[in-house]
């Protein structure tokens, strides 16, 4: 079944990257038939395959159902017959076409125009890692609370050795140095985001209520598309093919007991993974929800003004989508870096499980684009991971000027009217 469902994907983008090419240059309506009868003849196969009783389990992850399948392909399918794009939609959708198809990784990128409503994406209804993207989640999860009155961000919570986690996490001297820190959860959220500290993020996850907390402000405020995995030790463990310890949290421990677990295990796992992530989000979904963020809709006027001055303060991936804006744009972002499959000989590259940024763009006239950069599976050198982001962000920068010099023609041809 995993098979079958990765050449439909491969089928997929190739079709739709076909239907966009066809339909810019005014595909016929027999054209357009026959391509959807293409497309539900392989969907078909898949259901075939599917329904032959071979259901793949591995692990933790097991393969999304051919009914999911589906219902993502018809609305991918659905966007590119159906809906009207203008001359600037459909060059940033041409635009990102030309920088993700050439991209040797699996990669979606997704853009919301907040101001004007346009969505233009690539592979923006595939499934990615979040890694740290999700600790947004967790921060907008708690400012959920304390509007509501169930949380009070100045509570101070304390960090002993066995809340240490893994991977990044600064708390982690002074807890070492001093036995124990603490201060409010506040600044726990500003840590987790700015900082991006994983034992920050830990604290506050724990205090709102652990991942099933945070799955319920998600689904409350219908944000579609984006999951929420077990916690950092858990999920980075399983992803390593371990189950936590905490003498993992001290020193370079993770790594030399990861080095042990046997290669074959290894790439199954890190294979399902990027392939079924339980932490995953769709591009497009992650663009949409940081839209309503920048618009307003998710928290009250204090809390969403807080948060979003977190984002712009965030110190991690200078060089991601913040090293291509152009002069007078700011950025409020949060980047995701998952682990490397170092199962390769020295001196190359292992392909890594999530390298992302996501944010909000703003341009010099307060014009604000939402965009999801999710690279779920690579290993090409970080500088080249760079440079695609730095794209991605001109190329919105040029869609900017067109539409902006479009509305300008548009107020100039009513006034003399």
């Amino acid at each position: 079944m995993r098979e079958a469902v990765r050449r439909f994907r491969d089928w997929r983008r190739k079709y739709l990257a076909h239907m966009k090419k066809g339909l810019g240059k005014g595909m016929a309506t027999r054209g357009r038939i026959l391509a959807a009868i293409a497309a539900f003849a392989a969907l078909a196969g898949l259901a075939t395959c599917h329904m032959s009783g071979v259901e793949e389990q591995s692990g933790a992850a097991i393969a999304p159902s051919i009914e999911e399948r589906v219902e993502e392909a018809a609305e991918e399918l659905t966007e590119t017959i159906t809906q009207p794009r203008s001359p600037q939609e459909s060059w940033l959708d041409d635009r990102f076409y030309a920088i993700g198809s050439t991209f040797d990784g699996f990669l979606g990128i997704a853009m919301v125009d907040v101001d004007r409503g346009a969505v233009v994406h690539f592979n923006g209804h595939e499934t990615f890692p979040q890694q740290s993207v999700s600790k947004l989640w967790v921060a907008l999860t708690a400012f959920d609370q304390a509007d509501k009155g169930t949380l009070d961000l100045t509570e101070s919570g304390t960090v002993r050795m066995a809340d240490l986690t893994v991977f990044h996490q600064p708390l982690r001297k002074r807890v070492i140095a001093q036995g124990s820190f603490t201060t409010t959860y506040a600044d726990y959220i500003r840590r987790a985001l700015t900082e991006s500290d994983n034992t920050a993020n830990d604290m506050v996850l724990k205090r709102i209520g652990g991942p099933d907390a945070v799955r319920a402000m998600l689904a409350e405020k219908e944000l579609a598309d984006i999951r929420f995995g077990p916690g950092e030790r858990a999920m980075q463990a399983a992803i390593a093919g371990l189950e936590w310890d905490q003498s993992y949290s001290i020193g370079k421990t993770f790594f030399e007991v990861r080095k042990t677990v046997p290669h074959d295990l290894r790439r199954t796992i890190f294979d399902n993974y990027v392939g079924d992530p339980v932490d995953g989000a769709r591009p497009v979904g992650a663009a949409r929800a940081l839209a309503r963020l920048a618009e307003g809709e998710l928290l009250s006027e204090g809390s969403n003004a807080r948060l979003l001055t977190l984002l712009g303060e965030v110190k991690s991936g200078p060089n991601r989508l913040k090293g291509g804006l152009p002069a007078g744009w700011s950025i409020g972002h949060k980047t995701g870096t998952g682990q490397v499959l170092d199962i390769v000989p020295p001196g190359a590259i292992g392909e890594q499980a999530g390298y992302n940024d996501i944010g909000i763009l703003t341009a010099p006239d307060g014009s604000r684009y939402a965009v999801a950069v999710m690279i779920g599976r690579t290993a090409r050198p970080v500088p080249e991971r760079m440079e695609l982001m730095h794209e991605v962000v001109a190329a919105i920068a040029e869609y900017h000027t067109l539409v902006s010099g479009a509305a300008a023609t548009e107020s100039g041809a009513s006034a003399e009217l």
